[in-house]
């Protein structure tokens, strides 16, 4: 990568965590505490259990990120997998924590950084492949929420992209497609 190419690279990764944040904060005003914490049928997760999960993902992944390996000795992670009852102040407080680790950390890359080796398990990876594998996480979860709210609100569920029927207007002012701020 040429030099100074890397705030570019950086800004649109942490552009596209956040718009996965984001969304997953839309998402989170819609439900009340019951719908946060309730299972869907079979073995699946919750909505506070996939919180869990990522927060503790990110911060297992993101605290000292070049310097020690990803997957931190202090992490619980199948404790992050049990069903747990929550208010929706510490399901916003455990999120806020996770996300905080990573975007302090995006914050601080430098474009030699996106060169180096990180390591995630004992897997050896540049900066660049584990900033992608973690992206690539995030939406995949950010995504089960998202599925697990639209099941909770049936006919209530108030859409966070194009609505159906609405691809015209959409279309007329893509506003969606910037990055959030």
């Amino acid at each position: 990568m040429a030099p100074d190419t890397a705030r570019p690279v950086i800004a649109a990764i942490t552009a596209e965590y956040r718009r996965y944040h984001n969304l997953a904060e839309d998402v989170f005003v819609q439900l009340d505490e019951r719908e946060l914490c309730a299972r869907p049928p079979g073995e699946g997760n919750s909505v506070a259990t996939l919180v869990w999960h990522l927060s503790g993902n990110l911060q297992s992944r993101f605290t000292d990120f070049l310097e020690s390996d990803g997957e931190k000795p202090w992490r619980q992670r199948e404790e992050e997998f049990l069903e747990r009852r929550v208010t929706r102040a510490e399901l916003l407080e455990k999120w806020k924590r996770g996300w905080a680790v990573l975007f302090d950390e995006l914050g601080d890359l430098t474009d030699e950084d996106l060169q180096r080796e990180v390591r995630i398990r004992a897997q050896a990876l540049t900066v660049i492949e584990a900033l992608a594998r973690s992206l690539a996480h995030c939406a995949y979860h950010v995504g089960q929420i998202v599925l697990l709210a639209r099941e909770h609100k049936g006919a209530d569920w108030r859409f966070l992209s194009i609505p159906p029927g609405g691809t015209d207007a959409y279309n007329a002012n893509p506003d969606r497609e910037r990055p959030p701020s």
